[in-house]
C-alpha cells in the first residue's frame, strides 16, 4: 500500500511560480511518479512523469519549459516546479504512482494517487 500526499497548491498570478510536492508514506524508490491535473468539467489530464532513477523525464506539451519535475528517492519525495503559470493551468494536481521504470501518460496505467492540490492561477 502506497499512500500520496500532495501539498504546496495555492493562489497565484500569472507569470508566478508555485512548487508541489508529493510525500508518499511507501516506500516508491521502485516506481515511476507522474503528475496529472483536472480543471473544472474537464477530464484529468497528463503533466508529467519520472522514472524511479529521477534521470528520465516526460511532459505535456501545455508545461514543456515551464514545469519542471524531481524526486528526492530518500525522501520518498516528487515535486513539480511550475513557472510562468497561466490561467489555463488552473487546476486540482495529482500525484500518482505506478510499479514500473517506464513512463506513461495515461491515467489508468497509475495504480496510487493523492487527494490532489488546488493550484489556482489569476490574471
Amino acid at each position: 500500500q502506497v499512500q500520496l500526499v500532495e501539498s504546496g497548491g495555492g493562489l497565484v498570478q500569472a507569470g508566478g511560480s508555485l512548487r508541489l510536492s508529493c510525500a508518499a508514506s511507501g516506500r516508491t524508490i521502485t516506481y515511476a511518479m507522474g503528475w496529472f491535473r483536472q480543471a473544472p468539467g474537464k477530464e484529468r489530464e497528463f503533466v508529467a512523469a519520472i522514472r524511479p532513477s529521477g534521470g528520465n523525464t516526460y511532459y505535456a506539451d501545455s508545461v514543456k519549459g515551464r514545469f519542471t519535475i524531481s524526486r528526492d528517492n530518500a525522501k520518498n519525495t516528487v515535486y513539480l516546479q511550475m513557472s510562468s503559470l497561466k490561467a489555463e493551468d488552473t487546476a486540482v494536481y495529482y500525484c500518482a504512482a505506478r510499479l514500473n521504470i517506464g513512463v506513461t501518460t495515461s491515467s489508468s496505467a497509475y495504480e496510487y494517487w493523492g487527494q490532489g492540490t488546488q493550484v489556482t492561477v489569476s490574471s
